[in-house]
């Protein structure tokens, strides 16, 4: 059996993997357009970027290292959070899904913020 650590890990990955795939979704949904097409590729990096730094993170060779990556998926979400907000409010998205999305982006980057701040505690 998964003691809570372990299993805290493993569904923090799949919740990031399955924002990725709402992401994803979301995307598809954008207008076909020059500006929606290059924001919609720079959400995209970033918002895939935060579960792919926290897969990572799962073979990092030290806890510096390890730190290091959930740090990365931190900057992600930020970036994330702008590249959401620039769609919603230019009005080039779903407001609704694009909240949905923010608000997730938000509590996946104070899951974060608060788990390298623990970490960092603990060296």
């Amino acid at each position: 059996m998964q003691n809570d650590k372990s299993k805290f890990k493993s569904e923090f990955s799949r919740r990031t993997y399955h924002f990725a795939l709402e992401t994803i979704k979301f995307i598809d949904g954008l207008p076909k357009n020059n500006s929606c097409e290059i924001i919609a590729n720079q959400l995209m990096r970033s918002a895939s970027s935060i579960g792919a730094n926290i897969v990572e993170a799962g073979s990092a060779s030290s806890k510096r290292d390890y730190i290091n990556f959930f740090n990365y998926a931190l900057k992600s979400a930020n970036e994330t959070k702008f590249w959401l907000g620039l769609l919603r409010d230019s009005e080039k998205a779903d407001k609704a899904i694009a909240n949905t999305l923010l608000k997730e982006t938000i509590e996946i980057a104070n899951i974060l913020a608060a788990s390298i701040i623990t970490m960092k505690n603990k060296r």
